[in-house]
């Protein structure tokens, strides 16, 4: 299996200063954003037969990082929500787990010990999640906080004030920096898509976050008005397909925010499937950063299992 690394061979020049990195991202290709949202408009009109869908249903289940990112969280909301994560559906325990359960890093310790004993990843945010507006030394210590208290995966923010103004290699070097400090973590690059103003910037972000070491690229925080979409998720898994072909490493992508619904779940595995291929069809490889998906995909599961739809007082509220 491919594993992600810092600025692969073939791009060690790219790297190398402000002017060649700049150079390269203004070289990639233009993107067409009219044949873009077609494509993903298009893609997602794909009809998905009875047995189909229930195994995209359990596979998008077992995508999700079940996620609490605010500041009202308690240790026994973090205990509740792992618990879920380990047992979505108390009713069937034939019902998938989770990815992980991703949390702020004051909160690792609890979710770890809610979800020890299985497969469930405990991911934290950090780098001064989620505007990251904070000084290199603070967000590192962020992570190594979350690192220390035995975090699986780091969810880290770009500068994107640093992006947008074209300081390119500053996004690169911190992107390392705490690639660095995750030590054994996976590390999700968070690039705050509704941010970023075009879809030329999402892919020159995509392939920062790429030749920086990010194990993931991730379109969103959820805390702002525009999150995940299709077209932008379809963008991020180009970049990821060509950035393989060209390097033999595989990172995977996670879209976050505003997927709510079973019907959008199965649109973006299409899209996977479609654009990058079935060698990301894997929670190791795509995420879902929606937490509200999961009742949905419960309620769907239900459904197709007994005929009948049970209704959001049938699943947990989180």
């Amino acid at each position: 299996m491919p594993s992600s690394a810092p600025a692969p061979a073939a791009y060690q020049d790219v790297t190398t200063s402000e002017r060649t990195l700049r150079r390269f991202l203004h070289g990639l290709p233009g993107v067409d954003a009219v044949g873009l949202e077609a494509r993903a408009a298009s893609l997602g009109t794909r009809s998905i037969k009875t047995t189909a869908k229930a195994y995209a249903i359990d596979l998008a289940i077992s995508m999700i990082d079940l996620t609490t990112l605010e500041g009202a969280d308690t240790p026994g909301k973090v205990r509740a929500l792992g618990a879920k994560a380990v047992h979505p559906d108390p009713t069937d325990r034939g019902t998938p787990r989770t990815a992980a359960v991703c949390v702020y890093p004051d909160m690792v310790a609890t979710a770890k010990a809610a979800v020890a004993g299985t497969d469930v990843k405990v991911a934290s945010v950090a780098t001064a999640f989620p505007a990251g507006r904070a000084a290199l030394e603070v967000k590192l210590g962020d992570v190594r906080e979350a690192v220390a208290a035995g975090a699986d995966e780091i969810d880290m923010v770009i500068d994107r004030g640093a992006f947008l103004a074209g300081d390119y290699m500053k996004v690169h070097d911190e992107i390392r920096a705490v690639k660095e400090a995750s030590g054994t973590a996976r590390l999700k690059v968070i690039f705050e898509t509704g941010e970023l103003s075009t879809y030329d910037n999402i892919r020159r972000a995509s392939w920062i976050g790429m030749l920086a070491g990010a194990d993931f690229i991730k379109t969103s925080t959820g805390k702002v008005g525009v999150n995940a979409t299709p077209a932008n998720t379809l963008l991020m898994l180009e970049a990821v397909r060509d950035f393989r072909a060209a390097t033999g490493v595989q990172v995977g992508v996670k879209p976050a925010g505003g997927i709510r619904t079973s019907k959008d779940a199965v649109k973006f595995l299409v899209i996977v499937n479609e654009t990058a291929g079935e060698d990301w069809l894997d929670n190791h490889w795509f995420r879902f950063g929606a937490s509200s998906l999961l009742n949905d995909l419960l309620m769907q599961r239900q459904k197709l299992a007994t005929g009948r739809y049970s209704g959001p007082d049938y699943v947990t509220v989180d």
